[in-house]
């Protein structure tokens, strides 16, 4: 008899011109993946589901005294490869299908960064902005009281990212250590440096989303980055840092945007006057000398290279063929649907995909885990230098699959993850 969750995970039937959540996105790509994979049949369908999914309902006291219902997740989609791996996002959007296809994305990425991690997820049903810090601290707490089952140094790690940041982290770490009775700084990565962090963990995904841009453009034979205009959608974590190391490498940034709008210059943007507009406003709106757009007409204005670095499901069918750029470099998870990618393909866009070009973040992640288990830190001219080697390495696994199985990058990228993970499947048997 098909349960529930079968028939969830059954009903991405190509169904490419309606793809409604980014879980039938992500299987929806790990199905045309799979297509090129000679594997048993019993392989394929263990990949396709999770391994646990944990839904905690839990109270949080606000600072007026009375106390208000919140709803968290955390998903565990593999642990194949070794102790699952993922961040943890505070945002009214996160639902269980959403936090499903993250943390299978991030069983890919970590496979195909050759991490020995499997993926995970997590993320709790609120907008952080409408807490106070001590009624943030507090969620956080009782969250993560709630994940102690679930997380440790060896079996799930969690990390930040949208609606969190370091300062959570060290919440979550402190809540954890304080429970088994020690401070455990391996729980979690993206902590400050003064307890356990590493150098260069908050810029990584956007330096290593950079990274895979440039190496990108090398193989096309442009190498002058002066003559390259780089759009950007997105002015959190991630958008920031690429933008930032795009202008600093000479690139030409002609358009930012956060989820209000954004800001276009044909001639470029000071970045780091952008940044500090952005502190002190908390908007990119009426930057001066830039005009004002919204973050549709950011996607379909011309340029060479478009780093999409929000939210999924952002390059659809309805506004693919708009693009104008022959690059894009996916900051995001799943900020293009399986149509638009058809559409993109069939463009001659060239589509650097989410689980090799924001690989950066979880990559220092593990290099902060490594640090922390064995007390002994690097500094940051060793992590730049590791995370540079990686993302290329990567890189060049994806781009020869691609080229091996006659496939685009996005393809590739899964080809090559599943097939890792497959391979670790099949000789650590099924259980019992």
């Amino acid at each position: 008899m098909a349960t529930a969750l079968s028939m969830t995970m059954n009903k991405s039937t190509y169904k490419d011109q309606n793809v409604s959540s980014p879980y039938e996105t992500a299987l929806l790509q790990y199905d045309r993946a799979v297509g090129h994979l000679d594997l048993p049949t019993s392989v394929v369908e263990y990949m396709r589901y999770p391994r646990r999914e944990f839904t905690v309902n839990f109270p949080v006291r606000r600072d007026d005294g009375s106390t208000e219902m919140f709803t968290g997740y955390r998903v565990h989609h593999s642990t194949v490869l070794g102790p699952s791996k993922g961040g943890i996002r505070y945002s009214l959007h996160v639902d269980l299908d959403e936090v499903r296809a993250l943390a299978m994305w991030m069983t890919w990425k970590c496979a195909l960064m050759g991490l020995p991690y499997g993926g995970a997820k997590g993320g709790v049903i609120v907008d952080p902005k409408t807490l106070s810090m001590g009624e943030l601290e507090r969620l956080t707490r009782r969250y993560a009281s709630e994940l102690i089952p679930l997380i440790s140094p060896q079996s799930d790690v969690p990390a930040p990212d949208m609606g969190t940041n370091a300062q959570v982290m060290a919440w979550i770490m402190d809540t954890y250590s304080m429970t088994v009775g020690y401070s455990v700084p391996a729980v979690v990565t993206g902590k400050p440096l003064e307890i356990g962090g590493s150098e260069g963990r908050t810029s990584a995904t956007g330096h290593g989303v950079v990274i895979c841009m440039v190496e990108a453009l090398k193989r096309q034979g442009i190498t002058d980055p002066s003559n390259i205009s780089v759009v950007v959608q997105g002015f959190g974590n991630v958008g920031t840092y690429a933008a930032n190391h795009a202008f600093e490498l000479g690139f030409k940034v002609v358009a930012v945007s956060d989820v209000n709008g954004g800001i276009y210059n044909p001639n470029g943007l000071d970045i780091q006057a952008v940044r500090a507009y952005y502190a002190e406003t908390g908007a990119l709106k009426d930057f001066g000398n830039a005009e004002n757009i919204t973050n549709e007409e950011l996607l379909a204005l011309p340029c060479d290279v478009l780093i999409p670095a929000a939210m999924e499901s952002q390059i659809t069918r309805l506004n693919a063929d708009k693009v104008k750029a022959k690059l894009v470099v996916e900051g995001a998870n799943g900020p293009t649907t399986p149509a638009a990618d058809d559409i993109l393909n069939d463009k001659g866009v060239l589509v650097i995909p989410d689980i090799l070009a924001n690989a950066g973040g979880v990559t220092v992640s593990y290099f902060e885990w490594v640090q922390d288990l064995q007390a002994f830190f690097w500094d940051q001219e060793e992590i730049s230098r590791q995370l540079r080697r990686l993302m290329i390495k990567a890189y060049d696994f994806t781009a020869h699959t691609a080229e091996e199985y006659d496939i685009n990058m996005r393809t590739a990228a899964q080809v090559a993850a599943i097939k890792r993970v497959a391979q670790a499947l099949q000789t650590r048997g099924f259980y019992p």
